[in-house]
């Protein structure tokens, strides 16, 4: 029985884990100025 507790605190805290993760993941807009940008004309090599 101590192992079977065990167990369902361990998959309680991963699952925690999971969902937390998975919210804090979540939202924001990716930025629209700086970073790549394509090649155009002799530029492209």
């Amino acid at each position: 029985m101590k192992v079977f507790k065990r167990l369902l605190l361990v998959l309680g805290a991963a699952g925690a884990v999971g969902m937390l993760a998975r919210v804090r993941g979540k939202g924001g807009v990716p930025p629209t100025t700086g970073g790549w940008r394509e090649l155009e004309g002799p530029d492209f090599r």
